[in-house]
């Protein structure tokens, strides 16, 4: 093969190249588009298919549906930008999805056992908002300090403790006189609060 015929398929790559790059870049915003309409269209369909549920099976099904529109729009704008941010932004979606679905489901339980049941979906949402600000801090390329990293997890680390001290106390209320009082103790002893 000679040279000018090298040339010109080095050249004709490089200009598919490039077309393939301007392409991939539209592409994204396309498949950003496309995968929110996508999520639309599925929450119509889903919410659809509720209308045959009554009672609190009807209200789950409508808070499943609502998060999963919420969830796919947060994390195809996260694949477009692709920034720690809107990463986090995309797990705060599904955390409120999944914390909305759950306090649904304790809807079901009544008593002691609803409060544990709200208690413990709040302590698992604390729990996943936490770790996607950790994550985001750390991953967050501006972020030129550790210290900031560490102090990121001290929160995220003090919030679970918070959030879990609260689900112990809650669970002691279904207990009566010494008992609970021991419950009490032993969960301000557990998580630093006596």
């Amino acid at each position: 093969m000679n040279s000018s015929k090298l040339m010109v398929m080095l050249f004709a790559a490089a200009g598919l190249c490039a077309a393939g790059g301007a392409q991939a870049a539209t592409g994204s915003r396309d498949a950003r588009n496309a995968s929110i309409k996508q999520a639309e269209m599925t929450y119509k369909s889903d919410k659809d298919a509720c209308k045959s549920l009554s009672g609190n099976a009807n209200d789950i099904c409508m808070a499943e549906a609502k998060g999963k529109e919420k969830v796919a729009k947060a994390e195809a704008d996260a694949a477009y930008e692709s920034t720690p941010k809107a990463r986090e932004s995309a797990r705060k979606a599904k955390a409120d999805a999944d914390y909305d679905v759950a306090k649904e489901k304790c809807d079901d339980l009544s008593g002691n056992a609803k409060d544990v049941c709200v208690k413990e979906a709040k302590a698992a949402h604390v729990r996943s908002l936490a770790d996607a600000k950790v994550d985001r801090v750390a991953s967050d390329t501006r972020n030129e300090s550790m210290q900031k990293t560490a102090a990121a997890k001290q929160d995220a680390a003090q919030d679970k403790r918070d959030a879990d001290y609260k689900v112990a106390i809650e669970k002691c209320d279904a207990l009566a006189g010494p008992a609970k009082d021991a419950c009490v103790h032993d969960a301000k002893m557990r998580f630093g609060k006596g």
